[in-house]
């Protein structure tokens, strides 16, 4: 039992929530590529990964691995973007650091669902056994490298007043 929850269910709660939040996160992603902000679909992102990363904390393994550094860092990323977004309103500065947190943070939802990817699909394990591969490496190279060209210009693009 996980929070009262069975652990199957649990964790498929938790997986459904990633997804979610990587789907409506690329959705987002792709309105500030477009030089817009989408309300609705930030809030759902913003949610469902805040979400993503509390409920990986319980699920096995126990104590303090990567996943869990990564859930912490997203979640402190995450809190500087929502406060970016609502409080600030997106004022000024807060504008471009609403959009590189958030784009952070759908980032590590992404590294983290690459990471699984290898981990439970058997093509992906096949190809990558382990995180010391040089195919699992290329692909979160990729990510990074594709994740920091679309934060640049969504920074660039989603310039002006809130």
């Amino acid at each position: 039992m996980t929070w009262g929850i069975s652990t199957d269910l649990f964790l498929k709660i938790h997986v459904v929530l990633s997804l979610v939040g990587i789907a409506s996160g690329l959705l987002v992603l792709l309105a500030m590529l477009g030089g817009r902000l989408h309300g609705g679909w930030t809030w759902l992102f913003l949610v469902t990964t805040v979400l993503t990363s509390v409920t990986g904390y319980p699920l096995a393994p126990f104590g303090w691995d990567p996943a869990r550094t990564v859930a912490t860092i997203s979640l402190v990323v995450l809190a500087i973007a929502i406060a970016a977004y609502a409080l600030f309103h997106l004022a000024g500065a807060w504008r471009w650091i609403y959009v590189v947190t958030a784009t952070i943070a759908l980032y590590f939802n992404c590294f983290v669902g690459i990471a699984q990817s290898f981990d439970k699909v058997p093509f992906l394990h096949a190809l990558a056994p382990t995180q010391d591969t040089l195919a699992f490496k290329v692909a979160q190279i990729a990510l990074l490298v594709i994740f920091v060209v679309l934060g640049f210009l969504a920074v660039k693009r989603t310039r002006g007043e809130a």
